[in-house]
């Protein structure tokens, strides 16, 4: 007799948090492919920063390590890669000459809004597309979930 009941199927929730996971992990592809990301040789670690450094103006490592919620080693490698692409330069902290201050090149700016814009072009276009007038509100109410998901502090539950 074979009392193993098999593979325990997920929770309503863990049903909903995989095919999220997976639904944003495609439309990152999709929104990368379509940007012209790829095309740049800069990883989204990279373009990440760039991106940071770009929106925050001359800003120190140690702050971008914060913002990108990774070591200091990561942004150093990621800033290497940036600078010799010409896309940052640091100078010397005028408050603190220990500190180097990270500033992005113009073209830098050029490239995060060629490919922002493009991202928004896109979810434009597809939005358009694929959602039928009467689902509008649909839409809207999905952004608003997304943005609390994206701000839930769970540290009071522990994960």
């Amino acid at each position: 007799m074979n009392t193993n009941p098999g593979p325990q199927q997920p929770s309503g929730s863990v049903a909903n948090a995989e095919r999220l996971q997976d639904a944003m992990k495609r439309l990152r592809a999709r929104l990368r492919a379509e940007s012209g990301q790829n095309a740049t040789g800069l990883t989204a670690t990279q373009l990440g920063v760039l991106a940071s450094v770009v929106r925050e103006g001359p800003v120190t490592a140690a702050r971008l390590a914060a913002l990108e919620h990774v070591t200091a080693q990561a942004i150093a490698q990621s800033l290497a890669v940036l600078k010799a692409a010409g896309l940052v330069h640091g100078e010397p902290d005028p408050q603190d000459g220990r500190k180097k201050l990270i500033s992005a090149d113009p073209s830098a700016t050029v490239l995060i809004d060629r490919l922002l814009t493009g991202r928004a072009s896109f979810l434009a276009r597809a939005i358009d597309q694929v959602v039928a007038p009467d689902e509008g509100a649909d839409v809207e109410k999905a952004i608003e979930l997304l943005e609390r998901l994206a701000e839930a502090d769970l540290s009071a539950g522990g994960i």
